[in-house]
């Protein structure tokens, strides 16, 4: 299996940009597809981001479409997510997961998804 533990979160002012990590150990983490998922405070995790197993595809909630970019470094074992022209709205704790999956294929619902981090906290103030 494989450990994720993510990385980069802070306080950022609105219109500014954060990068987030997560360091995949344990396993090859280009073995997996890998995610982005959101929590703000009162609410349900949403799905951010997608990537598939050989980096093929990628796949992103409308909300952050034109402002983040998944991405994953696969001689560092490193998954990415840059997030530009962030919102007050953007602010939650961001979680990197993953899962074996089938080459090609994105997933967007956390029930997809065995593998999780513990989150980093990213906030977006106005």
């Amino acid at each position: 299996q494989v450990q994720l533990v993510e990385s980069g979160g802070g306080l950022v002012q609105a219109g500014g940009s954060l990068r987030l990590s997560c360091v995949g150990t344990g396993r090859t983490f280009s073995d997996y597809a890998m995610g982005w998922f959101r929590q703000a405070p009162g609410k349900e995790r949403e799905f951010v981001a997608a990537l598939s197993k050989g980096d093929t595809r990628t796949d992103y909630a409308d909300f952050v479409k034109g402002r983040f970019t998944i991405a994953r470094d696969n001689d560092k074992n490193t998954g990415y997510l840059q997030m530009n022209s962030l919102k007050p709205e953007d602010t939650a704790l961001y979680y990197c997961s993953a899962t074996y999956g089938l080459y090609g294929t994105t997933y967007t619902g956390s029930s997809d998804y065995d593998y999780w981090g513990q989150g980093t906290q990213v906030t977006v103030s106005s």
